[in-house]
């Protein structure tokens, strides 16, 4: 007589991939939400890849202020590629399976992407901090081998500390059912379909979110108490809005960064916002990277000076007569 296999063991060798729900409770509108998220995804790319051509490209924007703004560009970019392509796929065929393997694949690529702009926003802040506070120190302090191993660093961080919750999140068996919630693998939704002992994957998941999260808004908070603190002292009103220009696009991308991080992992654990979190998940992993090229793009003159110079040059390049 074969031995009785328990209905965990039963399930855990049946279930091969996850259903992402994303928003199929309102079928009718799955055209429209395609045709909206596919034109985020373009002008979300478009953005952010103009921003890095235009660093790389306009020997004006070679500065450490410029240097980190096209690294938050180009993690922007790998970040929409980590959700919307799947997601837009999904709207477009209705085929809402992800494979338990690529389910965790894109939890690694998210967790690591938003970990590493975590600590990039922080550095970001720093430079802004050393330049106005410290202006003398500026060029000596942020010389580019610097600047080259704190972008480095926030990535490598990231991807390091992720990794270890996707192993240990790879390790644990899922029973059923097998339907996230959600329009992308997140960790939480993920973890609430095991079937076995969870408690130090979220141990371990909350101890690095807590590092890659509360130190660097505590220097992102630090360094703008010195830099208001700085520019209060300044006597011209004209001078004092010209310095916090500097930094007041950065300002932007942190609030609304941090104020979405905040609502989607901590306000919308209570029962009023836990049927919006979805809808929350849309401004934290969505509209957040298409905002970011706008406002840096909209609010500051050197960008918008690049941009113009590239589009005469356009332009103007001379047309080649083919015989």
């Amino acid at each position: 007589m074969k031995p009785t296999m328990n209905r965990c063991q039963e399930n855990q060798t049946t279930i091969t991939e996850f259903i992402l729900l994303g928003f199929g409770t309102f079928p009718q509108l799955q055209i429209l939400l395609f045709l909206l998220f596919l034109v985020i995804c373009i002008v979300t790319l478009a953005g952010n890849i103009l921003i890095i051509a235009l660093v790389v490209a306009d020997q004006h924007l070679h500065t450490p202020m410029y240097f980190f703004l096209g690294s938050l560009s180009c993690l922007e970019t790998c970040y929409s590629l980590t959700i919307l392509p799947r997601m837009l796929a999904s709207l477009l065929t209705g085929d809402r399976t992800i494979s338990v393997s690529g389910c965790l694949t894109q939890l690694y690529f998210f967790g690591s992407l938003a970990a590493a702009e975590c600590s990039l926003l922080s550095v970001m802040s720093y430079d802004r901090y050393l330049a106005i506070c410290k202006p003398l120190h500026y060029a000596s302090l942020m010389n580019s081998r610097f600047c080259i191993k704190l972008v480095v660093g926030s990535w490598i961080g990231g991807f390091i500390c992720m990794a270890i919750c996707i192993s240990m999140t790879s390790r644990i068996t899922f029973c059923g059912p097998n339907e996230i919630d959600h329009f992308f693998c997140d960790l939480s939704p993920v973890i609430k379909l095991s079937c076995s002992d969870t408690h130090t994957v979220e141990v371990t998941a909350f101890i690095n979110s807590s590092i890659f999260t509360l130190p660097p808004f505590l220097l992102i908070l630090a360094s703008y108490v010195c830099i208001i603190s700085t520019i209060l002292r300044i006597s011209s009103t004209t001078g004092r809005k010209k310095v916090f220009s500097t930094c007041s696009s950065h300002l932007i991308v942190v609030t609304i960064f941090y104020g979405t991080l905040v609502i989607v992992y901590l306000v919308s654990g209570s029962d009023i916002l836990r049927h919006l979190n979805k809808v929350f998940s849309v401004f934290y992993g969505v509209l957040t990277p298409l905002v970011n090229p706008l406002i840096y793009s909209l609010r500051n003159k050197e960008v918008k000076e690049a941009f113009r110079k590239a589009v005469c040059r356009f332009f103007s390049f001379p047309r080649i007569q083919i015989f």
